[in-house]
C-alpha cells in the first residue's frame, strides 16, 4: 500500500507570502487605515481590496495549486 504525501502548497513560497505574513500585512493595512484616518468609508474602501487578496491567497490559491497536480511535478523532479 503507497502512502499519499499531503502536498502543502506553501512550502514553495517565501517567508513574506505564508499565511501569517498575509493576514499581517493585510489587517495592519486595514487596521493602520482606521488609526490613521477615522474615516470609516475609507477604512472600508481600503478593506474591500485587501480582503479579496487575502481571500484568494488564503483560500483559492491553494486549493488551485493542489488541484492543478503542479505541486506534484515539482515534487517529483
Amino acid at each position: 500500500m503507497s502512502e499519499k504525501k499531503l502536498l502543502n502548497p506553501w512550502d514553495y513560497k517565501p517567508w513574506w507570502c505564508q499565511p501569517w505574513s498575509i493576514m499581517l500585512t493585510g489587517l495592519t493595512l486595514i487596521s493602520g487605515s482606521w488609526l490613521i484616518f477615522k474615516l470609516i468609508w475609507l477604512t472600508i474602501l481600503v478593506a474591500i481590496p485587501l480582503l479579496i487578496w487575502m481571500g484568494f491567497f488564503l483560500l483559492i490559491w491553494p486549493q488551485l495549486m493542489i488541484k492543478s497536480g503542479i505541486l506534484e511535478q515539482k515534487s517529483n523532479e
